[in-house]
């Protein structure tokens, strides 16, 4: 028997709710220096006191819980080879007003969540104009496994290629045998495993995250003579500027969660301050100015904070992207960079200033045939919230090139 589609509806128990409200009355600040509120330490202190009074005394979940519950939620079960037999995930699914719209799989990354799709649902799904041209999708938007209303995964070793069976066969389910993805941060290397493995049903690939291989003497020459000469556009050298200032600065938190997240686990399941300090630096550093209202930020917090498997459980894909398990076989599992070399699978690139990785547009171009290519002048790495209209632009722009319609 095939698995059943339910439509969703978040319902937050009432005492998940109180256990929040105390925790935050009983929160332990840290102690205040003449340095509390410099970003370069992390995040501000005065911001965090802000926020956690805010989440305490003003924000109301029901309310925002009404509002989330008017995007069109849906769960189902999935299979997982080697993992689970019955795999609980929660989507969101819009469909075009055209009836011939593309399917469309939209795939988030940490720490973001089905939120991202929200400010592109609308733009995605109608036409901004009168062009008959112009593609609507039917949109699919997932809660990862571990993330949002999506279950907790039992087993070690669910790594990316296990993310891409889930998005694949949630779209199988949904009658999409062909359709294109989007993807940013995880959304990047799940949607790339999507074209290795699944080439066949993957027409396009738009993404506003872009990793490629370090340029090699022995496969990419001419990249590696255009790296030491420096010939490169002001907005790339900028870009390599921003990347380094991530590995250098903002990463620290990756090489956490990638070889030890049990131990920030504990911080992130037990504390809800923790937790907002945790997500909220990297709202704040990884966009471009973008004017979040506490809110927002509280919104895109509480998603974690009230997932079903738990905020710990959203970091666990660090290490076994880091630590690719072995297969009952004896197989071992693809590498993260596997999914770096040349693809079939025809691509759009669209580079964002303020993202943390920002490679040269030579380095995109690796990773298989780009069709469409553009380097924007604002927006960080949430892509999708801060510059909706930009990514749904370059996104169609992708997809006529493919499909032409």
């Amino acid at each position: 028997m095939g698995s059943i589609i339910k439509p969703y509806q978040i319902a937050i128990p009432d005492s998940k709710i109180e256990k929040l409200q105390l925790k935050l009355s009983h929160v332990s600040f840290p102690g205040q220096t003449s340095f509390s509120n410099d970003r370069k330490y992390g995040a501000p202190l005065d911001d965090i006191k802000r926020l956690a009074k805010f989440w305490q005394e003003k924000y109301d979940w029901r309310r925002v819980e009404a509002e989330l519950n008017k995007l069109p939620q849906f769960t189902t079960t999935i299979s997982v080879d080697g993992h689970e037999d019955a795999l609980k995930v929660h989507f969101i699914h819009q469909k075009g007003h055209k009836p011939n719209s593309i399917p469309l799989l939209f795939c988030h990354g940490w720490a973001g969540s089905f939120l991202e799709v929200t400010k592109i649902l609308p733009l995605l799904t109608s036409t901004s104009s009168n062009d008959s041209e112009e593609p609507t999708f039917h949109v699919v938007a997932p809660s990862l496994p571990n993330c949002g209303f999506s279950q907790s995964t039992s087993r070690p070793g669910f790594g990316i290629a296990q993310h891409a069976e889930v998005c694949h066969k949630l779209m199988l389910q949904l009658g999409y045998d062909k359709y294109v993805t989007q993807g940013g941060d995880w959304g990047f290397l799940i949607t790339r495993a999507m074209g290795f493995l699944y080439p066949n049903h993957v027409l396009a690939s738009h993404m506003n995250f872009i990793l490629s291989l370090p340029p090699s003497p022995l496969h990419t020459p001419l990249l590696v003579l255009q790296y030491l000469t420096g010939r490169y556009t002001p907005a790339e050298k900028a870009g390599l500027e921003r990347t380094q200032w991530f590995r250098n600065e903002g990463s620290g938190y990756s090489q956490i969660q990638g070889s030890k997240p049990h131990t920030p686990g504990f911080a992130l399941a037990d504390s809800p301050v923790g937790l907002l300090a945790w997500i909220y630096e990297k709202l704040h550093d990884w966009t471009d100015k973008y004017p979040w209202t506490d809110e927002e930020i509280l919104t895109w917090i509480s998603i974690y904070y009230f997932s079903e498997a738990g905020a710990d459980a959203s970091i666990r894909l660090y290490y076994e992207i880091l630590h690719p398990a072995t297969t009952a076989e004896g197989k071992a599992a693809p590498t993260m960079e596997s999914y770096m070399k040349w693809s079939t699978v025809p691509l759009g690139l669209s580079y964002f200033p303020q993202d943390v990785i920002v490679l040269p547009s030579s380095w995109g171009r690796t990773l298989g045939p780009v069709v469409f290519e553009k380097r924007h002048e604002e927006g960080g790495h949430f892509a999708a919230y801060e510059k909706p209209q930009l990514l749904v632009s370059d996104l169609r722009n992708t997809v006529q090139k493919v499909i032409g319609r």
